[in-house]
C-alpha cells in the first residue's frame, strides 16, 4: 500500500474502504539472522535500515508492549543539530540530514517542519559559549545565526525581555531544528521494516538472553525461545536491566523527564523556543496544544511518571520566559524514562558477547537522533564495522576514559547532563 495524494482522494470519494493494516501481525519463528529487542523509534529504525542497507530480511523486532509505546512516543518531539563536541556533531548532523529525506524514503507523512530552533541566552558568559557552538555547527556543515536582542524580538515578540533575573541578551537560531510527529516516526519506519520482510512480534517481553561461549545464540521470551545469532539490545530507559540479562553492569542511570501540553490554540509559537537559565522547551503542534518539557526528577527510577514539584518548577520558568501562555490550560503530562551516561552522550557499539550488541544512553536526545540511530546500529551489526558518524559512541570510553564526549561539561554526574 503506497501514499499518494491521488490515494488519499480516492479513498476519500469511495468511503475509505480500502486502506489495509500498516504491518503484519506475524507469530515469532524459531529463528532469525538478527533479532532486535525494542520496538521504540531507535529499534525499528535498525530494522529498517539493515533491511534497506544491508538486505537483511530474517528479522525480528521483539516489543514486550506495543509498537512505539515507549519514549519515542512520551517526548517533546524536538529535531535539531546543535551539539559542540566532535563526536556528537556529527552524528546528529548526519541525523539530520536523514531527516529531512525521511517523508520521501519511507513514503510516510511524519509531519517533519523544520520551524527553526532558538535557544536563549542571558549573560555575557552564555553569549560567548553559544558564539562557539554556532560556529562549531557551521564548521560541520550546519546552520546556526548568533541573534541579538532585536533578533530575537523580531521572532519572539510575546517574550519578557526586560525580567528582572534573567533578561533576555540573544538567541542562537538553528534554522533547520525544528519538529516532527512522534508516533508517525514510529509506525513509518515500522511500516517500511514490515514491507521488507520483517517481524514486528508486540507482546513478546524479552526474559534471557542466551549465551554460550563467549556467542550469543538468542533469546528466552514471553512466547517461547527465539535462535539468533546476532542481538541488539534497544530499550532506551531499560537499557540497565536488558543488559543484565547479559551478564552486563552498564554506566547508565534511569531517570523520568516530564513533558506537557495544553489545550489547542490559534498559532502562536512559530519556533521551538528554549530558555537558557532553565530547563524549559516550548513549541506548538500542529494540532494547536503548547508542548513543553523541563529537567529531569533527579532521582533514579522507572517509573514512567512525574512529580508536582518539578511540574512547578516547570510552570514557573515557562510563566518567567512567556506570561502570555499563563491562561492556557494543561491537558495532560507524562513522563519518559531517560537512559542518562555519566557523560551525557550515547553508546553504540559491540559488546565483550560476541554477537551482541548494545545501543542507548541517549539522555535527553534520543527522538532526534532516531534515523542517525538506526542507521548507525544496522551498519555496525551487518558489517562488523562502526558507522563513522557514530564511532566514538563507543561503550569502554567509561572504563578507560579516553574518549569521553561531556557535551555540557558538568563532569561524570548522570543527572546533570
Amino acid at each position: 500500500m503506497r501514499f499518494s495524494g491521488w490515494r488519499v482522494l480516492r479513498e476519500g470519494l469511495t468511503g475509505n474502504k480500502g486502506w489495509g493494516p500498516h504491518w503484519r501481525d506475524p507469530e515469532p519463528k524459531a529463528e532469525y539472522d538478527a533479532i532486535i529487542i525494542g520496538g521504540g523509534g531507535h529499534g525499528l529504525s535498525t530494522a529498517y535500515y539493515l533491511a534497506k542497507n544491508h538486505g537483511m530480511t530474517n528479522i525480528a523486532v521483539l516489543e514486550k508492549g506495543y509498537l512505539g509505546g515507549g519514549n519515542v512516543g512520551r517526548n517533546t518531539t524536538i529535531v535539531r543539530a546543535n551539539y559542540f563536541l566532535e563526536g556528537n556533531s556529527e552524528f546528529y548532523s548526519h541525523s539530520l540530514k536523514l531527516w529531512e529525506g525521511l517523508e520521501q524514503d519511507l513514503n510516510y507523512n511524519v509531519m517533519h517542519s523544520q520551524r527553526g530552533l532558538i535557544n536563549l541566552f542571558h549573560s555575557d558568559g552564555q553569549r560567548d559559549a553559544f558564539a562557539r557552538r554556532g560556529n562549531a555547527m557551521i564548521n560541520q556543515g550546519d546552520d546556526a545565526e548568533l541573534l541579538d536582542r532585536e533578533g530575537v524580538r523580531k521572532y519572539l515578540p510575546y517574550l519578557d525581555f526586560d525580567t528582572a533575573r534573567f533578561p533576555i541578551y540573544g538567541g542562537l537560531l538553528h534554522g533547520r531544528g525544528g519538529t516532527a510527529r512522534h508516533d508517525a516516526v514510529a509506525w513509518g519506519y515500522a511500516r517500511g521494516a514490515d514491507q521488507r520482510g520483517v517481524d514486528l512480534i508486540q507482546q513478546c517481553e524479552v526474559t534471557g538472553i542466551d549465551i554460550e561461549n563467549g556467542k550469543v545464540r538468542g533469546v528466552q521470551t514471553t512466547r517461547g525461545s527465539i535462535r539468533a545469532k546476532k542481538v541488539g539490545i534497544v530499550v532506551a530507559g531499560r537499557s540497565g536491566q536488558v543488559a543484565a540479562m547479559a551478564g552486563m553492569r552498564l554506566p547508565i542511570e534511569s531517570h523520568v523527564l516530564q513533558a506537557f501540553v495544553t489545550e489547542g490554540l490559534k498559532p502562536v509559537i512559530d519556533h521551538v523556543v528554549s530558555f537558557g537559565m532553565g530547563h524549559f522547551y516550548i513549541s506548538q503542534s500542529d494540532k494547536g496544544g503548547l508542548v513543553f518539557g523541563g529537567d529531569l526528577d533527579f532521582y533514579a527510577s522507572y517509573a514512567s511518571r512525574g512529580n508536582l514539584p518539578m511540574a512547578e518548577h516547570v510552570m514557573e520558568a515557562g510563566m518567567t520566559l512567556m506570561p502570555m501562555i499563563g491562561k492556557a490550560k494543561v491537558l495532560r503530562s507524562w513522563g519518559g524514562i531517560m537512559d542518562m551516561t555519566p557523560d551525557g552522550s550515547p553508546i553504540i557499539d559491540k559488546t565483550e558477547t560476541e554477537g551482541l550488541f548494545i545501543n542507548g544512553g541517549w539522555c535527553y536526545g534520543g527522538f532526534k537522533a532516531v534515523p542517525g540511530s538506526g542507521y548507525s546500529l544496522a551498519h555496525l551489526m551487518a558489517t562488523g564495522d562502526h558507522h563513522a558518524p557514530a564511532a566514538k559512541f563507543r561503550l569502554d570510553r567509561f572504563r578507560s576514559g579516553v574518549g569521553i564526549l561531556d557535551e555540557e561539561g558538568t563532569g561524570s554526574q548522570h543527572n546533570l547532563h
